[in-house]
Parts: structure tokens; sequence; C-alpha cells
């Protein structure tokens, strides 16, 4: 089983319902294992757009990595996720981030994500969950990679309306991967 941190993020309609009923279908994928805060976050590329909320997740999965990232999209197109112009609004995202130590490099698909270490709003959450992790190219941990981004200002935590997070995790054995 391989351990997976995915960034999930959306600023169009009910962005925490949103993130929530991503996370719920996550089930289908393999065990949602932990759950970041939600965080609250400045557009980066395209700011004149509303807010984004942001969390990451842990999940043990079987898939490989190209069947992860199809059904990360059906899940997308679940939660309603309409097309949208690049890096524009959207009602949810879900990026795979990091995948074991596993390195890969092809059409459509990017392991570790190509821009994680530039992104506050997907680094402050993945910290949250393994700050000691290292980025399998950069060699360098969550939390260093984190402290390295410029722009932290626009990242801060947001206080959810409801539980959150809204699946039941069981610990996993051995603690963080």
């Amino acid at each position: 089983m391989a351990t997976v941190y995915l960034g999930l993020g959306g600023n169009r309609g009910d962005r925490q319902a949103h993130l929530a009923a991503a996370l719920t279908a996550l089930a289908g994928v393999g065990r949602v294992e932990a759950v970041s805060s939600l965080y609250e976050t400045a557009p980066l590329y395209e700011v004149a757009q509303p807010p984004f909320l942001n969390a990451a997740c842990r999940v043990g999965t079987d898939l490989v990595p190209a069947e992860l990232l199809a059904a990360l999209k059906g899940i997308e197109r679940a939660v309603g996720r309409r097309p949208s112009y690049r890096n524009g609004p959207r009602e949810i995202d879900l990026d795979i981030l990091l995948y074991d130590d596993l390195v890969v490099a092809g059409e459509g698909l990017t392991i570790p994500h190509p821009r994680l270490a530039e992104r506050a709003f997907a680094l402050a959450p993945l910290a949250e969950l393994a700050p000691s992790l290292v980025h399998p190219v950069l060699g360098l941990t969550v939390a260093a990679l984190l402290r390295r981004v410029a722009g932290q200002e626009g990242v801060r935590r947001h206080t959810p309306a409801g539980p959150w997070p809204p699946v039941a995790m069981q610990p996993p054995a051995g603690g963080e991967r």
C-alpha cells in the first residue's frame, strides 16, 4: 500500500462543503489516514478571483499513480468541478503532491507535484501533517520548503463552519510516513 499526500482546494461555491465531499469520496480510492486543518489562501497566479480554501490529506492506497489521477479527476467531476481557465476559479481541485518517494515525469502526470515547492497554500497544510517528510527530488523537508516560500502572508488557518474533518480516520500504524 502506497502513502500518498493530496492537496485539496477550491474557491467557487460552498468551499468547505466541496472539500468535505471530496474527502468523503476519497474513501473509494483508499484509506484517509489524516487531514490537515483548513487554510484560507489568496489566489497565487490569477489574483482577480475569490480566496481559496485549502487542505491536505494522507491516503493509503493500492492504486498506481495513473489510476489515482483518473480517480481524482472523477471525484472532481462528481463534486461539481466545471471547466474553467488555467489557474481560474474552481469548485474543487485535487492534486497528488507526493506518492511515497516516487518520482514520475510523464505526459499529464508529474510526481512530486511540479510546483509544490513554490506553493505555501499546499505546503502549509502538508507541513501540518508531515513536516519532516523529505521531498524526493529537492532533498528538503516539507517544513524547510515552507520556510523558503515567499508570500506566506496570503495563507492563514480557517475556522471551519461545522465539523472538520468530515470523515472518520483510523490512525496509521507507525506514525508519520
